[in-house]
């Protein structure tokens, strides 16, 4: 009977922890934006900020939103440092979410040529010829549990592309590998787990 009990304890500790921690993200940054505005209305905040990012989105669609952006965007990266700050956040942005977005592409990599260790990561550009290294690839490793990543450099004969989905390739590797990639029939992309070579 105890153990039954322990059983039914940590079971319901594994429904419940994942819905209390997203309640207590969403109920924190609700609060966090509206302290910010200073708005009386719960979750007023978040929406106005929500509408605002939209509105700027929209702007930023149409021609004189783009040369406004242009010239707003030259201005920053003029300055010192904070070219910096903004360049990097501006490009870390648009590889997530962007028109051309860069973790789109996962591949697994052999670590050494005489093991069998490898990593999962993401091209972040096909050829580093810029660099006068054109038979280099530049792959981005997430870490576990962690917004954090690593930049490595790669003979492209050693990436091979992972025919995946890359949210599912991401989740994959944040949550270390305990997040299940779904299996080729249950995906609604044209591709699965698959591991082809170039």
């Amino acid at each position: 009977m105890g153990r039954r009990l322990v059983a039914y304890f940590f079971r319901g500790l594994v429904l419940l922890a994942p819905v209390a921690v997203t309640i207590y993200v969403c109920v924190a940054l609700f609060q966090a934006v509206d302290g910010w505005l200073h708005l009386p209305i719960p979750g007023a905040g978040f929406i106005a900020t929500l509408v605002l990012i939209t509105l700027v989105g929209f702007l930023g669609s149409n021609l004189l939103g783009r040369g406004a952006m242009s010239i707003f965007d030259s201005l920053l990266n003029r300055l010192p440092f904070v070219n910096l700050v903004y360049g990097s956040t501006r490009d870390l942005v648009k590889a997530f979410v962007g028109e051309k977005r860069k973790f789109d592409k996962p591949v697994l990599v052999q670590l050494l040529t005489s093991g069998n260790a490898y990593v999962l990561g993401f091209i972040t550009q096909e050829s580093l010829a810029q660099l006068g290294e054109a038979s280099l690839v530049s792959v981005y490793v997430p870490q576990s549990y962690h917004w954090a990543g690593q930049v490595y450099v790669f003979p492209a004969s050693v990436v091979k592309r992972l025919d995946a989905s890359s949210a599912a390739v991401m989740a994959f590797i944040v949550s270390g590998g305990v997040t299940e990639i779904p299996r080729p029939d249950a995906v609604p992309e044209p591709a699965a787990a698959a591991v082809t070579g170039d």
